[in-house]
């Protein structure tokens, strides 16, 4: 969270950034972590229409290979992605697309989660005078450290003049 002054003893509370905020190699460790129920991973499964008995089945799970219902790996990217929008992209004009997801280990009912973000690369948008493109890599580890998720993202921001001339 960023405070900016407004005047006085009087500030607003801000979060994410404009395009001048973030630099290439900046590492950002999102906070606060998630440590999933049985709830969300029944229920988001089940919402978003995956079928297989793996994510909300317990006694199929104890005869599956990790003896215990897995968690949804949709849940897995949606929770970590989410983590990071308060620090990055809670300013963004558009989210532009994932790419290169790779699950690393799975994810159990109980798991507590965090993720961090490295800034992979930013640039002005060509089609877009007054706002710029940032590119993020975000790592999601369980609380032991083990990582279970690594992604790629990238999104669209204003830049700081353009946001200014906004507000």
């Amino acid at each position: 969270m960023t405070l900016r002054h407004i005047k006085d003893n009087e500030y607003a509370e801000e979060h994410g950034g404009d395009y001048e905020d973030f630099e290439p190699g900046m590492v950002i460790r999102h906070w606060p972590g998630r440590t999933l129920s049985e709830a969300d991973n029944t229920w988001l499964t089940l919402l978003t229409m995956n079928q297989h008995p793996l994510h909300f089945d317990r006694h199929y799970g104890t005869g599956a290979e990790y003896g215990k219902v897995l968690v949804n790996s949709g849940i897995t990217l949606c929770l970590v992605g989410g983590m990071t929008v308060q620090a990055l992209s809670a300013r963004a004009v558009a989210n532009l697309g994932w790419d290169r997801v790779r699950l690393k280990s799975p994810v159990f009912v109980g798991d507590t989660l965090y993720a961090t973000s490295r800034i992979l690369g930013k640039r002005l948008s060509r089609s877009r005078p007054g706002q710029g493109i940032i590119t993020v890599e975000t790592t999601g580890t369980k609380a032991t450290g083990e990582t279970v998720i690594v992604f790629e993202r990238s999104f669209m921001v204003r830049c700081r003049e353009e946001a200014n001339r906004a507000e």
